[in-house]
Order: structure tokens, then sequence, then C-alpha cells
């Protein structure tokens, strides 16, 4: 919830100039109902002077008004002055001065440990710029010799809530990835009738001796004495002869 500027000062004018209760002015201030109280006393806030929040556009005074003839109702802030003119901001968060020299250690760190992420997250994460990210990527940096990897959250430059989320998804998608990939080249199930119709290299292993000649194409009785004939049981399993 927003609050107006100078919180205890409009309290202060708010108790002097209208009739609104205490927790009426409470809530809005964003301050507890016993300091109104104190203020109302003259124990708190003693020697601060009372903004007008009328007079700086915070509030109206049909909006004190309606307060004040139902007690039960709460004041809406018109609109807080320290907003104007601010927008979200876009690129790299804002990196202290104290810890600017250690990004190029928390990069280095990030693109050791997960090469998965991408210039624009590390970007986000450390708060810094994508060349950067790609002088250490290539060890083009002038620092290059003198960079440690480091944690990023150790340095404080990120939290490792944010850290893990970006991780986690990176991860999530290279599931998905491999996922599709399998699905495309997953082995299919053949009927016999489609195995018989290969080649016997495809349907024979080579490293079995005696086999090469057999063909599951001539099912005939004959095929198969013939390859009893050829194979020397004895000379495949290696088997001793036992003597009378």
């Amino acid at each position: 919830m927003a609050f107006p500027l100078m919180q205890k000062a409009t309290a202060v004018w708010l108790v002097d100039n209208t009739a609104l209760t205490f927790v009426q002015i409470a809530e809005f201030c964003g301050l507890h109902e016993l300091e109104v109280s104190g203020i109302a006393d003259g124990e708190v806030a003693t020697g601060i002077r009372g903004m007008d929040p009328v007079g700086n556009t915070q509030l109206t005074q049909s909006e004190i008004k309606r307060c004040e003839a139902d007690s039960s109702t709460r004041l809406k802030l018109l609109v807080n002055p320290a907003a104007l003119g601010e927008e979200k901001r876009r690129g790299p968060r804002y990196t202290p001065l104290s810890k600017r020299q250690d990004r190029p250690a928390a990069i280095a760190w990030l693109v050791k440990f997960h090469p998965e992420l991408s210039d624009g997250q590390i970007s986000k994460l450390v708060g810094t710029t994508k060349p950067t990210i790609l002088t250490i990527r290539n060890r083009t940096h002038w620092n290059i010799s003198n960079i440690q990897p480091i944690d990023p959250v150790a340095l404080g430059l990120c939290k490792q809530v944010e850290l893990d989320g970006v991780v986690s998804k990176m991860s999530n998608n290279s599931k998905n990835d491999n996922l599709g990939s399998s699905k495309d080249t997953e082995m299919r199930l053949v009927s016999t009738r489609e195995t018989l119709k290969n080649s016997p290299d495809t349907r024979l292993p080579s490293n079995i001796v005696g086999l090469e000649a057999f063909s599951l194409g001539n099912s005939t009785e004959d095929s198969h004495e013939e390859v009893e004939k050829e194979i020397d049981v004895e000379k495949v399993f290696n088997l001793p002869k036992v003597e009378d």
C-alpha cells in the first residue's frame, strides 16, 4: 500500500485540521493508532511541522469530508508525487560501486558452472553488460589472468532464489528439447514380415561364428541340416573330449 510523503508530518496536519479518527489517520499515514494518539496528546512528533496533503495533491477536500462523515471509511491516496516520472527500468540491475569490481569473478563462475545460461540472463543476474560477458567467455578480458570464479550469491550480486529460478528454467527447457528429439529418433517396433524383408546382415549378429551362412529366407529342413553339418559344437564351445 502506498503512503503519503512525510507520513508523520501529514498525520500532524490531519490531527490538527480534520475531524478524522485516529484509526483513519493511522491507516492513511502508515502509522500505529497509538502514534497518532501520541501526536494528538503532544507526546509524539513534537516540533514537527504539519504538511498539508491537499496542497501537495495527495488528498482532496471532498475525500476528507467523505471520511469525516463516516468513520468506517478509509482515505484513499490521490497521487504520490515521489512516483511521478518513475518508470520500470530496463536492462541490467544497478550494482553498488563497492561490488562492481566483483562482477568479472561472478561472470566467470556462471560461465564455468552454468554454461547453459545466456548472456542476457547473466546480465540480469549480475548487473553487467553483454560485451563484458563476451570478453570473459572468449578469455579476451584485460584482466582475465587474475579473475577467479566466485559464486555471485556469495559476493552479494544476486540472491540464491534468483539463481536457482534461472537455472531450473533452463534445465526444464533442455529436458523438453531432449524429449522432443528422443521422440523423433526413437526406435520403432518392426513387424516380423518387415524384419524378414531386411538383408541378412541387419538380422544376424556378425560375431557369432557359423551363423553367417544361415538365411532366414530359406526355411526348409535342408537348410537347417546343412547348417548343423557345418557347425562343429565342440569347436564352438571348446568342450573337452571325454575319454572312455
